[in-house]
C-alpha cells in the first residue's frame, strides 16, 4: 500500500555553490526561498545562481516497499537530484511537480542533495518578466513508497488518474482512465465514486484501465453558487489485498465561451469578473504555507470574484483544490512570457504537458493559457509556430477545455498570433500607462466589431497605489484615490459589456518585482487591491466588492487620508446597498442612491470631523482634519530617487520633467526634445548590453518614439519614465536629469496647456 511521507524538515542549505560535497550549511525547513528578502527590496540585484539543499536518509527509516520516489512540488528554476554523489535527475521549470525514482541508488545510509538554480539562461522560462524569479525549494518535498505494481509516478508529475465528466441533460457520463506501472495479469482495478458526503454511489471492478460510469441526476458543479464535488477512488488489488490506491475529486459541469454572450456555465450566462493572482508574500517570497493560500482564497471570495487568472505559472496544487471547493473559475497558464526565446521551445512544451497532466481533474480550470505578452517585440514565424505547437498539444491532451492568450496592448488586431487560440484576452492599461480610462471600452468594442467570432476578454488592467493621498487624483500619482477612481471607471466600462468572456484585475495582491523603482517603495508592483502583506485592503477592493459581492456592507473611502487643506472635500462611499447616508459630526448630509454602487459627497472641512457612512443598519467611520498646508507624508517621495518631483524647477508656461510625455508631444520643439531623449535612452541601453549580461527581470523592448511601447507612455511624466528606465538597466544621473529639465524649461507650452 502506498505511503507518502512529508520530508520538509531539517535540511542543510548552502548558498551559491555547486559543490555537492559541501559540509555544514544553514539549517532550514521547507518551503524555503533564498530570495525572500532580496527579491523584493528593489535594486534588481537579487541573487540568481545555484544553491544546494542536503539531507541524510536511512533506508531503514522508510516504510517497507519495492520502490521509493522523491517528489518535488516546486524547485525554481532548474534542479538536479543527487544520491550519494550520483546524479539521478535534472528538471527544468520552477513551478510544477516532478518525481525521481530513488530505488536503485539507495544504500542503508544515504545523502540526498538537490542543487537548485535560478540563474539566467536562454532555454528555461521565464527569463524576462515584471516579477521576481524566487529561487529555492519553495513547495513541499515528499518521499513516496510504493509496491512494484503501482499507479504511475513517472509521467510529467501527474496523479496517474484522468477523470473526464460529460454532462448530458440531467445525467452525466464519467470516463475514468488510470495509468499503471508493472500491472500483472492476476491484478484488478476497483473503481469507486463517492458523493460530497463520502457516500459510495457507484463501483466497477475490472482489469481494464479505462471504464465509464453513468451518473443519473447529476449534481452539477456550478461555480460559486454550488461548487459540488464528487470523488473517484481507484484501488489496484491482488486477491483481497490493496496494492496501491489513488483518489481525486472532480466536478461535473459544462461550459461554453460565446463571442456575444461571454462565459456560459451549465447553460446559464455566468459573467467571469475577477482578479489575477501572484503567489508571493512579503518577507516570504514563494515559500507559502497552507494558511497563506487559505487567506488568499478568503480575500478573493470576499471581494466577490467569480474567476482568477493564476498568473504567470503553475500554482500550488493546494490552491487549485481550494478553487475547486470555492467554485472559482480558473485560467491556468505556463510562464511563456514577455520574451520569445528560440532555444526555449522544448521547455514550453514540457511545462504545458506538466500543467495539463497535473491539473486535468480540476473542474475549476476552463482555459489553458499559452503565453503572456509574448509578442511585445512582434510575432515572427518561430514564435507563431511555437504557439501552434502548444495549441495543438493542449487540444490533443485535453479535448474538454479551451486555449487562450494574454496579448500585450501594442499587439495589432490583425496579428496572426491572435488567430491561434480559441479565445483571446488583452492586457490594457489605458489610464495608467498612457491614454486615459475612457479608451478601454471603445477599444474592446472595436475588437469585437473587427473579430465578431473571437471571444474577447481583458486579462490585465490596473494601476498602482500606495499610502499617498490627494483630493485631486491624477493619472500617475500613485495615490489610493486615483486607483479608486480608475477602477470605478473600468468597472463601468468593462462590466457593462456582456460580450467580454472574462475580466481580470491586475492584481489582487501587490507582489515582488525587484527591478521596479517607482511609487516610493522599490522592489514591488503595487497594482494590488490588497497590500503584499495582506494586511490592508485598498479602497478599490471595496469598489469591486460593491459590484460583485452579495454580502451586505458599506465602506467609507479615504480613511488613511485625514489631514486635508481644501474647504470642501470629496468623500466617496462604496456599498452594495441601495441607499447611503453620510453624517458629519452627527449631522446628516443627506441620503443618496447610486445604480453604480459609488456614492459621492461634498463635505465641509472645518476643524476635526467624524464621518459616518450609513446603509440601513450598516456603518463605517473615519475622520478628517482641516490643515493649512498639505501634509507631505501623503505626497509621493521616491526611495533612492535621483530627483523627486518637488526638486524639479518649473517655469509657468514652460515644460519640465513633471510634464506628461503626451503633453510634451503636442509641441513641435517638444517632439524634437523627446526624439533626442529617445536617442539617449537607446545609447544607454546599448552601453548596458556591452557591459555584460543583463540583470534579472529587465525589459528589452522597442523604445522607438514613433511606435511600440512608447505609444503607451503618454500618461507618464518624464521624471517617472526616467525612474522606470531602471527596469531596463538604464539610469540617469542627477546632472543629466537637470540638464534635460533645463532644455524643457526653454520650450513654451501650447496655449491649451498653459
Amino acid at each position: 500500500m502506498r505511503e507518502k511521507l512529508l520530508w520538509n524538515e531539517n535540511w542543510s542549505f548552502f548558498k551559491d555553490t555547486t559543490d555537492i560535497g559541501a559540509q555544514g550549511g544553514e539549517a532550514v525547513n521547507l518551503p524555503h526561498s533564498w530570495n525572500a528578502t532580496d527579491g523584493q527590496d528593489g535594486g534588481n540585484d537579487y541573487f540568481r545562481g545555484t544553491c544546494l539543499y542536503k539531507k541524510a536518509l536511512k533506508k531503514s527509516d522508510l516504510p517497507a516497499a519495492d520502490q521509493y520516489y522523491l517528489e518535488i512540488c516546486g524547485a525554481n528554476s532548474s534542479a538536479d537530484v543527487y544520491v550519494n554523489g550520483k546524479q539521478l535527475a535534472h528538471h527544468d521549470g520552477g513551478y510544477s511537480t516532478w518525481r525521481v525514482n530513488l530505488t536503485d541508488a539507495l544504500s542503508e545510509e544515504n545523502e540526498i542533495a538537490i542543487a537548485v538554480d535560478n540563474s539566467p539562461n536562454e532555454t528555461v522560462y521565464p527569463q524576462m518578466a515584471d516579477f521576481t524569479f524566487y529561487g529555492g525549494l519553495y513547495r513541499n518535498v515528499s518521499l513516496i513508497a510504493v509496491a512494484e505494481s503501482h499507479f504511475d509516478l513517472d509521467y510529467y508529475g501527474g496523479p496517474g488518474l484522468k477523470i473526464t465528466p460529460a454532462v448530458n441533460g440531467k445525467d452525466a457520463t464519467i470516463e475514468v482512465e488510470v495509468f499503471v506501472t508493472n500491472m500483472k495479469e492476476d491484478q484488478k482495478l476497483v473503481y469507486t465514486l463517492y458523493d460530497k458526503d463520502e457516500k459510495e454511489i457507484a463501483k466497477i471492478e475490472s482489469a481494464e484501465k479505462k471504464v465509464t460510469f453513468e451518473l443519473p441526476d447529476v449534481h452539477l458543479w456550478h461555480g460559486r453558487r454550488d461548487p459540488y464535488l464528487y470523488c473517484c477512488e481507484v484501488e489496484l488489488c491482488e486477491g483481497d489485498a490493496v496494492i496501491d490506491n489513488i483518489c481525486n475529486r472532480f466536478g461535473c459541469r459544462s461550459f461554453a465561451i460565446d463571442p456575444d454572450r461571454g462565459f456560459i456555465l451549465n447553460g446559464e450566462e455566468y459573467p467571469l469578473r475577477g482578479v489575477s493572482r501572484h503567489q508571493d508574500r512579503l518577507g516570504i517570497g514563494n515559500a507559502l504555507l497552507p494558511e497563506h493560500h487559505e487567506e488568499d482564497i478568503e480575500l478573493i471570495m470576499e471581494v466577490g470574484a467569480t474567476t482568477i487568472r493564476l498568473a504567470h505559472y503553475q500554482h500550488d496544487q493546494y490552491f487549485y483544490d481550494l478553487c475547486d471547493e470555492k467554485g472559482l473559475v480558473i485560467w491556468a497558464e505556463i510562464p511563456y512570457i514577455s520574451k520569445h526565446m528560440p532555444g526555449g521551445r522544448e521547455n514550453t512544451i514540457s511545462q504545458m504537458k506538466e500543467l495539463i497532466t497535473q491539473n486535468y481533474n480540476h473542474p475549476c480550470i476552463v482555459v489553458w493559457g499559452l503565453s503572456n505578452e509574448i509578442s511585445i517585440a512582434g510575432s515572427d514565424e518561430d514564435l507563431l509556430e511555437n504557439h501552434r505547437i502548444l495549441n495543438d498539444l493542449a487540444h490533443e491532451m485535453d479535448k474538454t477545455r479551451k486555449t487562450t492568450i494574454a496579448a500585450v496592448s501594442m499587439c495589432k488586431m490583425d496579428d496572426p498570433y491572435l488567430q491561434i487560440p480559441d479565445v483571446v484576452s488583452y492586457n490594457h492599461y489605458f489610464g495608467w500607462y498612457g491614454g486615459d480610462t475612457s479608451m478601454n471600452g471603445p477599444w474592446f468594442d472595436k475588437f469585437h466589431e473587427t473579430h465578431p467570432t473571437i471571444p474577447i476578454g481583458c486579462s490585465e488592467y490596473g494601476c498602482e497605489a500606495l499610502n499617498w493621498h490627494t483630493n485631486d487624483p491624477k493619472q500617475g500619482d500613485y495615490t489610493e484615490e486615483y486607483q479608486a477612481v480608475y477602477h470605478e471607471e473600468l468597472i463601468r466600462q468593462l462590466f457593462s459589456r456582456e460580450y467580454m468572456w472574462a475580466t481580470h484585475v491586475w492584481n489582487m495582491f501587490d507582489f515582488g518585482a525587484d527591478a521596479r523603482a517607482e511609487g516610493g517603495e522599490n522592489g514591488q508592483n503595487h497594482k494590488g487591491l490588497v497590500t503584499m502583506d495582506r494586511k490592508y485592503k485598498k479602497d478599490a477592493f471595496y469598489a469591486y466588492k460593491a459590484w460583485l459581492s452579495d454580502e451586505p456592507f458599506v465602506h467609507l473611502c479615504g480613511k488613511r487620508y485625514i489631514d486635508r487643506v481644501e474647504d470642501v472635500t470629496k468623500v466617496t462611499v462604496y456599498s452594495n446597498q441601495p441607499e447611503v447616508e453620510l453624517l458629519v459630526n452627527g449631522k446628516s448630509l443627506g441620503v443618496k442612491q447610486a445604480d453604480d454602487h459609488f456614492f459621492y459627497f461634498d463635505v465641509p472641512n472645518v476643524g476635526e470631523s467624524v464621518i459616518v457612512a450609513r446603509a440601513g443598519e450598516l456603518t463605517d467611520e473615519g475622520k478628517i482634519r482641516k490643515v493649512a498646508e498639505r501634509n507631505m507624508d501623503y505626497v509621493l517621495r521616491e526611495v533612492g530617487a535621483v530627483l523627486n518631483w518637488f526638486d524639479v524647477v518649473e517655469i509657468p508656461g514652460r515644460y519640465s520633467l513633471n510634464d506628461k510625455i503626451s503633453d510634451i508631444m503636442q509641441s513641435f520643439r517638444g517632439k524634437l526634445w523627446f526624439a533626442g531623449m529617445g536617442m539617449k535612452i537607446k545609447k544607454k541601453m546599448n552601453e548596458s548590453k556591452k557591459g555584460g549580461e543583463k540583470k534579472s527581470g529587465g525589459f528589452d523592448v522597442d523604445l522607438k518614439a514613433d511606435g511600440g511601447l512608447m505609444q503607451m507612455m503618454g500618461g507618464f511624466t518624464v521624471l517617472r519614465l526616467s525612474s522606470m528606465m531602471g527596469m531596463m538597466n538604464v539610469s540617469f544621473t542627477k546632472e543629466e536629469l537637470l540638464a534635460l529639465n533645463k532644455k524643457l524649461n526653454r520650450i513654451k507650452k501650447p496655449k491649451n496647456l498653459r
